[in-house]
């Protein structure tokens, strides 16, 4: 009778033991932030509005209509006057980079930020154990990541990628690395560093769908350290708790939207094309598809799925059928499951989009639009201005929510949700100066300097010297 019982309760057994395995594994797959740095260049690489003028009149290809331009551009852009640039830019010498250019405006930022968030985090280089290194717009053998790995002298066993060309998604894509990377390998610390390399990659030519880019953006980067070691779980800021990514490579019209490509007179640029808007808004709808279910209440799912049948109900019965234009609403409360958003600064543009689609208000959408006015668009690092900005204005509290989303050429839109551990309240980048923020006007000064342009004749319309 005995055996007989005991043959019963074996399967059982066996699934609880499989149940035990399966929720250990889980735990032991988590994935945490100890701490970030984000990257703030020295004062003298500050780009205000005397210097923009210097820099857009050294340039002998633009005529009239493309300083109108620049001046339309960077007057709507959202960017202000404490933004920096390389200091190739500051030497006149941006249109004969050298690789030495490049890899200097690196190292300044990797020795700066990975020194002091190591340093902070009381963690040695000899034990980070994954180092994850994304810079979209230089690739120089040997790659970053093993320069970093040889200034810091770590580990000869550590595991390293180096990712180049991902664009502005591309910290995230990082992110997605170290995560999976974590699902096989138990308390670890990995490094993520994310840059955009500006000194080799400044246009000087005339198309306008390629100067912009010179417009928005800045030089930048964020050092992350992370951990899937549960011990260290009440020294983390954050947890991850999910992460989406969409990927519109192999539609033509996304692909090619997003371009560094020569011009036609041979000046390498990066072109953004007039479909881009499309592109974005038909990713970040395929991506919100994805991650929605993660991160809303179950209540907030069902009501929406009700609001919706009744809308098609009531449209399928109307004899006018409605067109739809421009930016749409994506009709779900988002702020049911999520408490701040964290938005690419890639333009103003962009952060209202967002903020339509999403029914955000003006206080959800200031620390993007702080961090681009601030920063610029540093590319794949500006998520983690934007936290930070919220971290230095105090409203990052424990068991809140934070929803990041980038988007990059390709096309990409990626996303992910965090957990906040703890409070959280240190400065970061902000700390000498978040009491100036938000400041009474985002109204940046280049038409009260340069709105003369608009009122000259093409004809007789000569550069002034000074």
């Amino acid at each position: 009778m005995e055996l007989f019982s005991f043959l019963l309760f074996l399967p059982v057994l066996l699934v609880l033991l499989k149940i035990w395995k399966w929720v250990k594994d889980k735990r032991d797959q988590e994935c945490y932030i100890l701490d970030y740095q984000c990257y703030k260049p020295a004062d003298d690489r500050m780009v205000g509005t005397e210097f923009s003028g210097e820099v857009i009149k050294r340039n002998k290809n633009l005529g009239l209509n493309e300083y109108k331009f620049l001046l339309k551009a960077i007057v709507s852009s959202g960017i202000g006057e404490q933004t920096y640039a390389p200091r190739i830019m500051f030497s006149g010498r941006e249109e004969t980079p050298t690789l030495a250019d490049g890899i200097l405006e690196m190292e300044e930022f990797f020795q700066d930020s990975i020194g002091k968030l190591l340093s902070r985090a009381g963690v040695s280089p000899h034990e980070i154990d994954l180092l994850v290194v994304n810079v979209s717009m230089i690739t120089a053998p040997p790659c970053l990541s093993s320069r970093i790995i040889n200034h810091y002298k770590m580990r000869q066993d550590i595991k390293c990628f180096n990712l180049t060309g991902m664009g502005c998604s591309a910290s995230l894509i990082s992110l997605d690395i170290v995560r999976n990377v974590f699902k096989s390998y138990k308390n670890k610390y990995a490094l993520l560093v994310t840059s955009e390399s500006l000194s080799p990659n400044w246009y000087a030519g005339n198309d306008r769908s390629m100067i912009l880019a010179n417009c928005l953006f800045r030089s930048g980067g964020c050092a992350i350290l992370l951990t899937n070691n549960k011990s260290l779980k009440h020294r983390a800021m954050f947890k991850l708790k999910c992460l989406v990514r969409t990927h519109h490579g192999a539609r033509d019209e996304s692909y090619n939207c997003c371009f560094q490509r020569e011009d036609e007179i041979g000046k390498v640029g990066f072109y953004l094309g007039k479909n881009l808007p499309k592109a974005a808004t038909r990713s970040f709808v395929d991506n919100l598809r994805v991650i929605t279910p993660k991160i809303l209440p179950v209540t907030e799912l069902v009501r929406f799925m009700v609001v919706s049948l009744l809308k098609k109900w009531n449209r399928h019965g109307s004899t006018k059928g409605t067109t739809t234009q421009g930016p749409i609403k994506a009709g779900v409360n988002f702020k049911s499951g999520v408490d701040h958003f964290c938005i690419h600064t890639g333009g103003k543009a962009v952060i209202d989009g967002i903020g339509f689609s999403l029914d955000l208000t003006e206080y959800d959408l200031e620390p993007s639009r702080m961090t681009l006015h601030r920063f610029g668009n540093t590319s794949a690092s500006s998520l983690w201005y934007v936290l930070a900005y919220m971290e230095a204005k105090k409203r990052l509290k424990k068991g809140d929510k934070v929803l990041m989303i980038s988007f990059g050429a390709g096309f990409k839109c990626n996303s992910c949700l965090w957990e906040i551990v703890r409070d959280l309240e240190d400065g970061n980048v902000w700390k000498d100066e978040i009491q100036n923020y938000p400041p009474k006007t985002l109204v940046n000064p280049y038409m009260e300097k340069y709105g003369w342009i608009q009122d000259e004749d093409p004809s007789t319309f000569k550069i002034p010297e000074d």
